[in-house]
């Protein structure tokens, strides 16, 4: 059974800096990307950065970009964001995606080039941690 564990979420200043990482286990078929999306609430589930195991190219949602940096750990199968400057409109859910190299995202992938910033090119997620940031 496959398990995305996410920790490291609570309650920040605006400011400060805070990580989440999410450990990836149980999955039958090698990593191709893992993600990171929040949501706000009364909000939609919105993209914030990927990152894709074999070459650890990244993407970033344009809001996040030059505060969050996602980085992976091959040997743990682990991704985490860190996060800096967080600002009050960045409290969310924060959810972690996976997105194996055989399966349906796979084929979705495929067949209709979806990028990875799209939460149809994920095969399971996470629980979801919550971040609050606080003025």
């Amino acid at each position: 059974q496959v398990q995305l564990v996410e920790t490291g979420g609570g309650l920040v200043q605006a400011g400060k800096s805070l990580t989440l990482s999410c450990a990836a286990s149980g999955q039958r078929f090698s990593t191709y990307a893992m993600g990171w999306f929040r949501q706000a609430p009364g909000k939609e589930r919105e993209f914030v950065a990927a990152i894709t195991w074999s070459d650890g190219s990244t993407l970033y949602a344009d809001f996040v970009k030059e505060r969050f940096t996602i980085s992976k750990d091959d040997a743990k199968n682990t991704v985490y964001l860190q996060m800096n400057e967080l600002k009050l409109e960045d409290t969310a859910v924060y959810y972690c995606a996976a997105s194996w190299t055989v399966g349906l995202a796979a084929l979705k992938r495929a067949r209709t080039g979806l990028t990875m910033a799209s939460q149809g090119a994920y095969d399971h997620w996470g629980q979801g941690t919550q971040v609050t940031v606080s003025s």
